[in-house]
């Protein structure tokens, strides 16, 4: 079989697709995939129209002598390669990972909502209603759709029930496939992380609204010592950063982006991993830290359920509830047996996200569509 993946991301680029495409890119053809990988780098730096069409032609290009188009997104990638597809007349899968209208009307356009209410909402913003139209007609387009946890297939399910297209996605169209992470090559703690007091709390993702991070900044300042390290990058950058200046000066950094490597690094340096998200499909960061044996504090929304088991290999606090993180990290931080614990039972846990397993069943679906 003959694959074109149709990726945003690609190493040396970080996220959940770039790890997601390598892998596959690198684990397929053990399974008699041969797999042709089209990069959205390539043409990022066009203007955002005509950027979108030349991917749609070189998606084309590689169709026409492929047998089947994987998209790692429903919007950027998704719609040019679902109409290269049709164009050459091949098969065309979607992999789901998150709902990409939701994200921009948080971030971009006032929605306030959690994921779970905006899905059945029947009035949002005219940019947000567009993008709804565009990953519906999108899933609506494949033959099979993968997501990466159950509570992500209840998401998809719901895609168009709110809008004028009235019906949902078929649920056997969907087919759940956990994801695989490795976390074989792990780099440097940079200088600045090194210096903080322990113990060491570390936030890693996008700084965006519904990871509420501030809460986590609040609850490390409350801990006499403690210091927290954030990494990532995005819009809340200069917020969060005076808000760490404020309450914990001395014992926070905000290290803005770092490569994969060394982002690993810092996770297995901490004392506790946070995750106070309100929003997860399946964190790639928490499947990193259970393989890093990393102490886990996240919240009980989304997929997390599914990665972590409360009070096994990791804890699980309810979302937007303050006082209950704080609680619960100065529990973690001054119980050292717990610790222990926990990480022993995480680093078996991980196991259930194996390389191999993603591979096997990702390579079903396609030999079967």
């Amino acid at each position: 079989m003959k694959l074109v993946i149709a990726t945003p991301l690609y190493p040396p680029e970080i996220g959940g697709p770039a790890t997601y495409a390598h892998l596959l890119f690198e684990g397929l053809p053990a399974k008699d995939i041969e797999v042709e990988l089209i990069k959205f780098s390539k043409v990022r730096h066009l203007p955002k129209c005509i950027r979108h069409y030349a991917y749609y032609r070189r998606v084309l290009k590689a169709a026409k002598n492929a047998d089947a188009v994987l998209a790692l997104d429903p919007v950027s990638v998704g719609l040019p390669a679902l109409r290269a597809a049709k164009s050459a007349g091949k098969p065309f899968i979607v992999k789901i990972v998150g709902d990409y209208a939701w994200e921009q009307g948080q971030q971009r356009f006032g929605v306030t909502e959690t994921l779970d209410e905006f899905v059945t909402m029947k009035h949002v913003p005219f940019p947000v209603r567009m993008l709804q139209r565009i990953q519906t007609h999108v899933a609506r387009g494949a033959v099979r759709i993968i997501v990466p946890s159950d509570y992500l297939k209840s998401i998809v399910t719901k895609w168009g029930t709110s809008t004028s297209l009235s019906t949902s996605i078929p649920e056997d169209t969907i087919e759940v496939i956990y994801n695989a992470v490795s976390v074989q090559e792990i780099g440097t703690v940079p200088n600045a992380v090194e210096k903080l007091p322990r113990p060491l709390v570390v936030n890693v993702g996008r700084l965006v609204p519904w990871k509420h991070i501030d809460d986590v900044i609040d609850a490390t300042a409350g801990i006499f010592g403690a210091s927290l390290a954030i990494v990532g990058d995005g819009p809340e950058h200069a917020t969060l950063a005076h808000r760490a200046s404020e309450k914990l000066s001395g014992r926070a950094i905000l290290t803005g982006a770092l490569s994969h490597k060394d982002t690993l690094a810092v996770m297995k340096s901490a004392d506790a991993l946070v995750l106070n998200s309100s929003y997860e499909g399946l964190s790639h960061l928490l499947i990193e830290a259970l393989w890093l044996g990393v102490p886990v504090i996240a919240t009980k929304v989304g997929g997390n359920a599914e990665v972590i088991t409360d009070n096994e290999d990791g804890l699980l606090v309810p979302a937007g509830d303050p006082p209950a993180l704080a609680h619960t990290l100065a529990l973690i931080l001054s119980d050292k047996e717990l610790r222990t614990r926990l990480s022993t039972r995480a680093k078996e846990s991980a196991k259930r996200f194996g390389t191999e397993t993603m591979l096997s069943a990702t390579a079903q679906v396609l030999q079967n569509i």
